[in-house]
């Protein structure tokens, strides 16, 4: 009972904590932006009154503007597609023939005549595994092709025509609206799941269906989870170029993901998913509209991600600086979750279930491992399964971090900020397993060993946020070149208050997301 009593206690001191610092930040945020908003680039007139908007975010900025066109094209596939799967009752070759020619249509308008270019390294990767998928040598030829080409259409920006000759040269003038090499990064993460499942197809496959049904509370409920979707091996005729080229270009999930197995798509493909209702369907629609809501309000009175390309901060106080940073960090988290969940809305209404990408919020995970599962989780599932697992998993997991966030970096672009966000991260990671490692091997005993080592545990939150905001605020805002200008900033005498105050804070957020999955855990056991 004085146990509980304590944690009651301490749950309202940690909630009162939470909504002051929350107050300070949102108060400061609007005074920063009321007074610099002059000196901020990207600001445009907004929808609510007087107030402007912070469109400074390409990324967002394009999405945004194309919501309208976007929607209305992703009802009309969704009409045609229904319409020809109820008529035909057709099953994943024929739905693989009709996705085929409407996402076809979709990318000619995206990419123009820079299809081919797509079409052609797509088929050669399909020869390239059915010849030698069923050898020892496979792995290394698949990832030889799709590295080569990930850094290849980079280096050459997508390949001018007019490289190939002047008889090529006219089809320049018809590269279409999106450059092909930035959604292709995509398109291989899938040609590499089709070689890999092809590959593993005939192996003996040490996944147990069914004591993973009687062990998963999800699958036995009569759903069907992510994971038994992508383990569960489809039969050798799904493995079929019209099924492969429908799974690299399917329209709802083409430009930026969520990221799904080849199994699991085609099996869906063949059944379509059954986990949500239409009325479930519709609450994730409505969802994500008060999402956008909450989106509009922040980039109308928040300008955080003006003030990062702009290089305002610089000009700014350790304590405005920490604010603009944590907003910044907060704005890109809601900013991938829209886009995400969008494009995972129209392919759930469309019978195809992809990974939540950001099944919990920014502000709710206390070490590396909880975020980086969290934080565009579907790319997380693919490199456990496609990448950590093959190089020998949890037994080299330490050599494993480099290779894996070395490859992020590269997939997303070709920027030393990106490499030295990769190998901060990597640099942070490796504290954080050795601790972990030496708290699974330690066994509390007594009362207040759980206390002592629960307060440790809080501490090594708020060390590993800290770590978080800095290598994301390298990889993504100062880069590599204003780390010891960061450094210099918070180091001297003046803002070691405000440091101190940061990890307060951090060390508070991290009790308060224990008591939040406690509360998780005495729900599961109720039910």
């Amino acid at each position: 009972m004085k146990s509980s009593s304590w944690q009651q206690k301490e749950l309202a001191f940690l909630i009162l904590y939470a909504v002051g610092f929350y107050a300070i930040v949102i108060r400061r945020s609007l005074q920063l932006s009321r007074d610099h908003y002059s000196n901020l680039y990207g600001l445009r007139p907004g929808w609510i009154p007087h107030r402007l908007n912070d469109g400074s975010d390409a990324q967002w900025r394009n999405f945004r503007g194309n919501l309208p066109i976007l929607t209305m094209v992703f009802g009309i596939f969704t009409v045609v597609a229904c319409m020809f799967r109820a008529l035909y009752c057709l099953k994943a070759k024929g739905m693989s023939i009709v996705w085929l020619l409407i996402s076809m249509a979709y990318l000619s308008y995206l990419h123009g005549a820079c299809v081919i270019f797509i079409l052609a390294i797509a088929s050669a990767n399909f020869l390239l595994v059915k010849i030698c998928g069923r050898t020892k040598y496979f792995s290394f030829a698949l990832w030889i092709f799709n590295l080569s080409f990930l850094l290849c259409n980079r280096i050459y920006e997508g390949y001018p025509f007019s490289s190939f000759g002047q008889s090529w040269a006219y089809l320049d003038n018809f590269r279409g609206t999106f450059r092909w090499h930035i959604c292709f990064n995509f398109v291989a993460l899938r040609m590499i799941s089709f070689g890999y499942d092809y590959h593993w197809a005939d192996q003996y496959n040490r996944f147990d269906q069914k004591k993973h049904i009687q062990r998963c509370v999800y699958c036995s409920s009569g759903k069907t989870c992510y994971l038994l979707l992508q383990e569960r091996s489809v039969p050798n005729d799904r493995f079929s170029f019209s099924i492969y080229l429908c799974y690299l270009v399917y329209a709802p999930l083409y430009i930026a993901g969520p990221i799904i197995s080849f199994n699991a798509f085609a099996s869906q493909l063949e059944t379509p998913q059954k986990n949500y209702s239409s009325r479930g369907v519709a609450w994730y629609g409505l969802r994500w509209l008060f999402s956008l809501f909450l989106m509009e309000l922040m980039s109308h009175f928040f300008y955080y991600n003006a003030f990062s390309i702009s290089g305002v901060w610089k000009q700014l106080s350790p304590m405005d600086i920490f604010i603009i940073g944590y907003g910044v960090l907060n704005f890109m988290w809601l900013k991938f979750f829209l886009i995400w969940r969008y494009f995972r809305f129209w392919s759930l209404i469309n019978g195809i279930e992809a990974p939540e990408n950001m099944p919990r919020c920014v502000n709710n995970c206390y070490n590396l491992e909880s975020f980086w599962k969290n934080w565009h989780a579907s790319f997380n599932k693919w490199l456990v399964r496609y990448v950590y697992i093959p190089l020998g998993g949890a037994r080299k997991k330490l050599l494993n971090v480099w290779v894996i966030f070395t490859f992020v970096a590269i997939w997303h672009d070709l920027e030393w900020k990106l490499l030295s966000w990769a190998w901060l991260t990597c640099l942070f990671f490796i504290p954080e397993m050795l601790v972990k490692s030496a708290a699974n091997a330690f066994q509390v005993k007594g009362a207040f060993g759980g206390f002592v080592f629960r307060e440790l545990r809080a501490v090594s939150g708020a060390v590993t946020i800290t770590c978080l905001m800095v290598a994301n605020l390298v990889g993504f805002v100062i880069g590599p070149s204003g780390i010891n200008w960061l450094v210099s900033e918070f180091l001297h005498k003046e803002a070691l208050p405000i440091l101190g105050g940061m990890f307060v804070s951090f060390y508070v957020g991290t009790k308060l997301m224990f008591h939040i999955s406690d509360a998780k855990q005495r729900r599961g056991q109720i039910r």
